[in-house]
């Protein structure tokens, strides 16, 4: 628990609350070295407001903070583009090493990183080393490759040898990100890596219960030797988030549908781009032919990886019925033997939801369920007597069509069963979703499982595998379809998004008079049927 004087410093207004290495099991002392540097990174003008987060595992203040004005954004948007038109000269490998070298920082600070993850999420240590490893490889990935994703490119012209045509990109200017507070070091920088590489500014608004984590990535940057001003933290609410999107020239949203469709009509309305990831209601087949002994540790990861706050968590199984009686058992034998704990160590299997919201929310959709017939296999319950926002991972049987945790999205550690005769059905039910995130196919036919996943309608598609291998698959797009989102991230996806296409054409035949302009000055209808002529004949030659 924070202790009197660390929640009484908190509430003043002081920062500060870290873990005490001495007491492994969530003990907090008060350290304002620690936690004003971070603090003061924000782009804030006196009297803009304070904001108070709260840690999950114990319901206590952890630090207040100062939020931004809208003319603090566009204060920060100025400086942003100033230092960007510096950076956009850099080369291209000068700006990958700070990359490289951030991946190495975030390995070797990751006590501190997994710290702070733990405090603003509740999750546990597991899945907040999930994010470390994770912008680790994305780093290193565009370090790597990213010049590759950068060059230009030749492409066949009007006429063949007449014409030389390349295809360059260049940075937009400033991209902003506003990112939400369940995977706060990942989906900072998931982003804003591939947009620095590319020569861009990043300006960021991380949720307000997860700003620390922001700041520390702002710190990490820095000291992987970022130039100042091309990663700003603004902190606060929708409202800055909307004075946000006003100031750039391209915004990645990651988070609700619902607010994806306001973020998306603002960028319409400015004609700037946008790439955003929204909800899921991602759905798992465990096929008649599966291992179940070797699936199931596996597909419980996939349902209650950080309490089921993860946008590619598994929130619907849909099992073949000749093997669902021997899954289901062994399944919710799983399930009702995890570990849930606040321990800021890997001892713990299941951590906190992160609010009360989310609690309200998870129970609210359990207790539809059970209203409508439903039957609770494990879980069902607020364990209060673990934290204030733990909620026992939770398994639904005989649940019916209409219940809001079958079409909504829980975020939360609830999964439903539904039970199929065969692929074709299950097909049927996976896509029965206004949402097309992720999606899972477990069978010991690997050839089957393919097949049924090229006719999901989800933008990824794990085989005997929950989310990690694509999720870190970071060369291949991740994105949503339908209501799931617009654009990708990782790969090129994230490049394209953050760059324009300029090309630039040259015709080498100006100097023998063979232009195409020259052409049309003979008059008549020479150029008519010269130009009918040689299109015959590349339709002939099939030439492209």
């Amino acid at each position: 628990m924070i202790d009197d004087a660390a929640a009484d410093a908190a509430a003043s207004g002081a920062v500060g609350g870290v873990l005490d290495p001495e007491h492994p099991q969530g003990t907090f002392v008060l350290e304002p070295g620690v936690m004003a540097p971070l603090v003061a990174r924000i782009a804030t003008s006196e009297g803009s407001g304070m904001h108070r987060s709260m840690c999950p595992f114990t319901g206590a203040p952890l630090v207040t903070f100062p939020v931004s004005s809208a003319e603090d954004v566009a204060a920060s948007a100025v400086r942003a583009r100033v230092a960007q038109r510096t950076w956009a000269r850099v080369p291209i490998r000068e700006r990958a090493g700070v990359l490289q070298r951030l991946g190495r920082i975030v390995l070797e600070r990751q006590s501190e990183a997994l710290d702070l993850i733990q405090l603003e999420t509740g999750k546990t240590r597991r899945a907040a080393f999930e994010e470390v490893g994770d912008i680790a490889q994305v780093a290193r990935h565009y370090a790597v490759r990213g010049e590759r994703y950068l060059a230009s490119r030749r492409v066949r012209g009007i006429v063949p040898l007449l014409a030389g045509v390349q295809v360059h990109r260049r940075p937009v200017g400033v991209v902003g990100a506003i990112s939400p507070w369940n995977y706060p070091l990942v989906l900072a920088l998931s982003e804003a890596l591939p947009a620095l590489l590319a020569g861009n500014a990043v300006l960021l608004k991380p949720d307000p219960q997860t700003t620390l984590t922001a700041l520390w990535a702002a710190e990490a940057l820095d000291d992987a030797g970022l130039p100042a001003g091309l990663f700003q933290v603004v902190a606060g609410g929708p409202d800055v988030g909307e004075a946000l999107i006003d100031q750039v020239d391209h915004i990645a949203f990651t988070g609700s549908t619902a607010t994806g469709r306001k973020v998306a009509a603002r960028a319409g309305e400015r004609l700037i781009g946008a790439t955003l990831e929204l909800g899921g209601k991602n759905a798992l087949y465990v096929t008649d032919d599966v291992d179940v002994d070797t699936a199931v540790p596996g597909i419980v990861r996939a349902c209650f990886s950080n309490a089921g706050q993860l946008c590619v968590s598994t929130e619907r199984l849909v099992v073949h019925e000749a093997v669902a009686e021997e899954f289901v058992a062994k399944f919710v034998r799983a399930v009702r033997n995890l570990h849930l704990s606040p321990a800021l160590d890997y001892s713990a299997e299941v951590g906190s939801l992160t609010s009360a919201a989310q609690l309200d929310k998870v129970t609210a959709h359990v207790d539809d369920a059970l209203a409508r017939g439903a039957r609770v296999l494990a879980g069902g319950v607020h364990r209060a007597d673990v934290g204030p926002y733990f909620y026992a991972p939770t398994v639904l049987d005989d649940v019916p069509a209409q219940a809001v945790v079958m079409r909504e999205e829980t975020f939360g550690p609830v999964v439903t069963i539904t039970r199929v005769d065969c692929d074709e059905e299950a097909v049927a039910v996976m896509n029965d979703s206004e949402y097309g995130l992720h999606a899972a196919v477990w069978s010991r036919d690997t050839a089957r499982a393919r097949r049924v996943a090229v006719r999901v309608e989800t933008g990824s598609v794990g085989i005997n595998d929950g989310y990690t291998m694509s999720w870190g698959s970071v060369s291949a797009p991740q994105g949503g379809w339908k209501a799931s989102g617009l654009g990708g991230r990782h790969g090129s996806a994230s490049i394209s998004g953050v760059t324009r296409q300029q090309t630039v054409v040259t015709s080498r035949g100006a100097r023998f008079g063979a232009t195409l302009d020259n052409l049309y000055g003979l008059g008549g209808e020479t150029p008519s049927r010269v130009i009918t002529t040689a299109l015959e004949a590349m339709r002939r030659l099939r030439m492209s």
